[in-house]
């Protein structure tokens, strides 16, 4: 289980097969976690999530941008997102990577980006989360919001449970009275920052749930494990915590029904949508995360063979 894990870890940061993945378009299943390759394909699949209560966020994908100008177009496609979803009054917010946006650049350039982006958002009315990526990048990440919620109130971002210092992280970010998505964490990381069982990392994902609901701030909990969601149901009937101040999230393409039931329960709940060429870093994590994708994959394969 985890040599095939780490295996499809390995293959996400292959850079020659980003290239050739970009160049052959979706193929091999990986339609099912992604929405096409348009803004005007993924508004279709958004419009049929609504319809079925279900909230969204919307990723334009990008991975291994490495000069301004690759920066400058990841920020037209997300300003073009932001006015397909108030142009189409769709109930879509908008996820991006702060390394699309020009953080491996300078620090200029990723606030300007970031700068241009709510603008943009303000405009439209639409909720803006700067997703967390791997351990290297989670000080300047945090560093980049804090900036950021000082002048801006639509605006959030990412804490991951397995690593050791989220902990710490939830109690000083509470100072910014953040809306906050809390994950478990996706990428592979050292037993120097993050906790190695999933017993801790489970353990630490409650902890940080309770911490921030407790605080008063709106906490979005972005998982598909019953244990996780079942816990956060207690918690918030133990607490009174009104369901306006949580939602659950889910990936686009992984646990439909559930979501749907969720939604019939009286739940908030939101579906990441990722879309756009550079999607093969995405999907060669979604296999990471579960051998079912890695079974259902393959049998795509063989009906198209």
């Amino acid at each position: 289980m985890q040599v095939m894990r780490d295996f499809f870890l390995y293959l996400s940061k292959n850079k020659m097969m980003t290239k050739m993945a970009k160049k052959y378009g979706l193929r091999f299943g990986a339609s099912r976690f992604v929405a096409g390759e348009s803004i005007e394909q993924a508004v279709e699949v958004i419009k049929n999530l609504n319809r079925q209560g279900l909230c969204v966020t919307i990723d334009y994908l990008g991975e291994f941008i490495d000069n301004e100008a690759e920066a400058k177009k990841m920020v037209d496609h997300c300003i073009e997102a932001i006015q397909a979803i108030g142009g189409e009054q769709l109930d879509a917010q908008l996820s991006l990577k702060a390394t699309s946006m020009g953080l491996d650049l300078s620090e200029g350039i990723v606030l300007n980006n970031m700068m241009r982006i709510l603008k943009s958002a303000e405009e439209h009315h639409v909720f803006v989360t700067i997703d967390m990526e791997d351990y290297t990048r989670c000080h300047q990440t945090l560093t980049l919001f804090k900036k950021l919620r000082a002048k801006h109130q639509h605006i959030g971002t990412v804490l991951q449970a397995y690593l050791y210092r989220s902990k710490n992280d939830i109690e000083e970010l509470n100072l910014y009275k953040p809306n906050l998505r809390l994950v478990k964490g996706a990428y592979k990381e050292s037993s120097e920052v993050a906790f190695p069982k999933k017993s801790d990392v489970d353990a630490n994902f409650k902890r940080i749930i309770k911490t921030h609901l407790l605080n008063g701030n709106y906490t979005a909990i972005a998982t598909h494990d019953d244990a996780i969601i079942d816990y956060t149901k207690q918690l918030v009937k133990e607490y009174r915590i009104e369901n306006d101040q949580f939602e659950f999230q889910m990936l686009y393409g992984i646990r439909h029904e559930r979501q749907v039931e969720l939604v019939n329960e009286g739940y908030k709940m939101r579906v990441y949508v990722p879309y756009g060429t550079d999607w093969y870093g995405y999907f060669m994590r979604r296999l990471a995360e579960r051998p079912a994708n890695v079974a259902f994959i393959l049998k795509g394969i063989m009906k198209k063979g």
